[in-house]
């Protein structure tokens, strides 16, 4: 999946999940929520194709055992801080983009892949790529390509409507995190 299916897949799934529980996203579990859906790749694609230092650009940010770890670690600064949201937001979003990796192949290719899951129990499968913008160039070009059959044009207006959802949602929501960000961007005055 593309980073930004992996950010809309995990507030789609996270804005449910408060709803169900009569709430709406807080800022901080916006931004854990957006953050974790990004963590795997953020992980493992730069240690895996810039630095060699991992095996595959699915290896330790997509194991199954560091998002548990990762939702411990949320749930004990949660326990300290109090952050409404915030270890039910890095659960989301962490586990749901390891199942977006799973379903995207499958859905793509009919390639069902589920190993990387358990890294290192199972090992990864090498990923000797021509370097990071190498290995992106060639993975757009493949999408690219599969964007001009007619399963491709169906992706496209699933993947609009998936955005689409997200945009709307978080605007019912009342956009949280954008005050966070307006104010990180804003001048300092003196």
């Amino acid at each position: 999946m593309w980073p930004w299916d992996h950010v809309a897949v995990a507030y789609v799934c996270f804005s449910l999940y408060a709803r169900l529980r009569g709430e709406r996203p807080s800022t901080v579990a916006a931004v854990a929520v957006f953050a974790a859906a990004l963590a795997p790749d953020l992980i493992d694609k730069p240690l895996a194709w810039y630095f060699s230092v991992l095996p595959s650009g699915r290896s330790l940010g997509h194991s199954l055992f560091t998002a548990a770890a990762a939702t411990a670690s949320a749930a004990a600064v949660q326990a300290v801080t109090r952050a409404r949201g915030l270890t039910a937001a890095v659960a989301i979003g962490w586990v749901s983009h390891l199942l977006g990796d799973v379903a995207y192949p499958l859905v793509v290719k009919g390639d069902l892949r589920v190993g990387f899951l358990l890294w290192p129990i199972v090992p990864a499968g090498d990923s000797s790529s021509p370097g990071a913008i190498g290995h992106v160039s060639e993975l757009f070009a493949a999408f690219l390509e599969y964007l001009a059959t007619p399963a491709g044009a169906t992706y496209l207006l699933l993947d609009a409507a998936l955005l689409s959802a997200a945009l709307v949602l978080w605007i019912a929501d009342g956009t949280p995190g954008i005050g966070l960000v307006a104010r990180r961007s804003a001048p300092e005055e003196r």
